[in-house]
C-alpha cells in the first residue's frame, strides 16, 4: 500500500486554557474521499487548518505528501487547495477579478489563469456571476467562488471546511458530483460536513472526532457497525387491523412503535433472526383482519445513528 498523502501521529494543538486536538492518530490515503464529523468545537476545523497551514503551532507529527510540517508548509501550499468555513473575500470586487487576484497569488501564470477561470466559472454554474460584484453574491454562490478559488492551480490535495454550507439541494448535488470528479481525477479530498447524507453519499471513507480524539476512522458500513446498527422491523399497513397489541406480543419483538398513520417500527434484540419474525407478523395480521403494504429490514440513515452514538455518549459521560 503506498504512503498515505495526510499523516498525524500523536498531534495535540491548544488555545490557551482550551485543548482543541487530543492526541489525533489519523492517516489519509492518496485519491480518496475522506469526510469528517464530528460535534461543533470538536475539532474539525482545526484538524483541516492545520494541514492547509493555516496553523502552525502544534505538539507531534504531521507529514503532508512526504513533507514534515511545518518546515514543509512552502511546498504544501504550492499542492494544496483550502476552502474556509466562511470564504471572506473582498466585498468591491467582482467575482472574476476575485479569482483572478487569488490565482496570481497562487502562482498560476496569466494566460492560463483567464482559461482557467472561464473553466471553472462553467463549472460551478457561476458564468452569470462572472462581472457581478461579491457583496452582491447569495451565500450559496458565495460558496461556490470559494470552492473555485480552492481549485485555481489544479491542486492535488483539496480540503474543504463545510464546501455545501449554504447551498440548496440542487447545488448540493452540483458540488457533490464535482468531489466526485476531482477523484476520478487522482485528487485526494479531505472535507467536513453537518450534513452526513452528504458525508455518506461521496465519502470513501469517514472520521468521527469528538473532543479533539478520534473516534473512529472507516467506510459507512464499518461506522454504520460502530454505532451499533439497531435490528429493526419497518411494517406499513394499507388496512391496519382494529387492534395492533399483537405486535407486541409477537416473541422476538422487543417493542413496537408507531410512527406515523400505519406505520410501525418493531424492534428486536440484537441477535434475534429477522426471517420468522416478519413470518409471524405476517400471520398475525391477517389472522386480525389487516392488510400489510410493506414489511422489511430497515436500516436507520447515517444521521439517526449519529444522534443517536451521540445521545449515548452524554448519557454515559453523565453516568460517571
Amino acid at each position: 500500500m503506498s504512503s498515505p498523502i495526510v499523516s498525524f501521529e500523536n498531534v495535540k494543538k491548544r488555545y490557551k486554557w482550551f485543548q482543541a486536538l487530543d492526541g489525533v492518530d489519523l492517516e489519509v490515503q492518496t485519491g480518496e474521499i475522506f469526510g469528517f464529523i464530528g460535534p461543533n468545537g470538536a475539532g474539525k476545523t482545526t484538524t483541516l487548518k492545520l494541514i492547509s497551514g493555516l496553523l502552525r503551532n502544534f505538539e507531534g507529527n504531521i507529514v503532508v505528501s512526504g513533507l514534515k510540517l511545518p518546515e514543509g508548509y512552502g511546498e504544501v501550499h504550492k499542492f494544496t487547495g483550502f476552502l474556509p468555513q466562511s470564504p471572506g473575500f473582498q466585498n468591491w470586487r467582482t467575482v472574476h477579478s476575485t479569482l483572478l487576484s487569488l490565482g496570481l497569488l497562487s502562482g498560476v501564470p496569466l494566460p492560463e489563469l483567464e482559461d482557467r477561470i472561464t473553466e471553472l466559472l462553467k463549472r460551478f454554474d457561476l458564468e452569470s456571476a462572472r462581472n457581478k460584484k461579491v457583496k452582491a453574491l447569495s451565500g450559496g454562490n458565495m460558496q461556490k467562488v470559494g470552492f473555485a478559488q480552492a481549485l485555481l492551480h489544479r491542486p492535488k490535495l483539496v480540503v474543504l471546511d463545510e464546501p455545501l454550507n449554504n447551498l440548496d439541494p440542487a447545488a448540493r448535488g452540483e458540488v457533490k458530483q464535482i468531489i466526485r470528479e476531482l477523484k476520478a481525477e487522482g485528487v485526494t479530498i479531505i472535507f467536513s460536513s453537518h450534513i452526513l447524507s452528504d458525508v455518506e453519499d461521496v465519502a470513501d471513507r469517514i472520521g468521527i472526532i469528538q473532543q479533539g480524539k478520534m473516534q473512529f476512522t472507516g467506510t459507512t458500513q464499518g461506522l454504520k457497525r460502530h454505532f451499533g446498527v439497531p435490528n429493526d422491523i419497518q411494517l406499513e399497513f394499507s388496512a391496519a387491523p382494529a387492534d395492533t397489541a399483537y405486535l407486541r406480543g409477537i416473541e422476538g419483538v422487543e417493542s413496537a412503535q408507531e410512527t406515523g398513520l400505519g406505520k410501525w417500527l418493531l424492534r428486536l434484540p440484537p441477535q434475534q433472526e429477522i426471517d420468522p419474525v416478519v413470518d409471524d407478523v405476517i400471520h398475525e395480521t391477517i389472522a386480525a383482519g389487516g392488510k400489510i403494504r410493506m414489511i422489511g429490514n430497515f436500516t436507520p440513515s447515517l444521521d439517526e445513528l449519529y444522534v443517536r452514538y451521540f445521545e449515548k455518549q452524554k448519557k454515559q459521560g453523565a453516568g460517571k
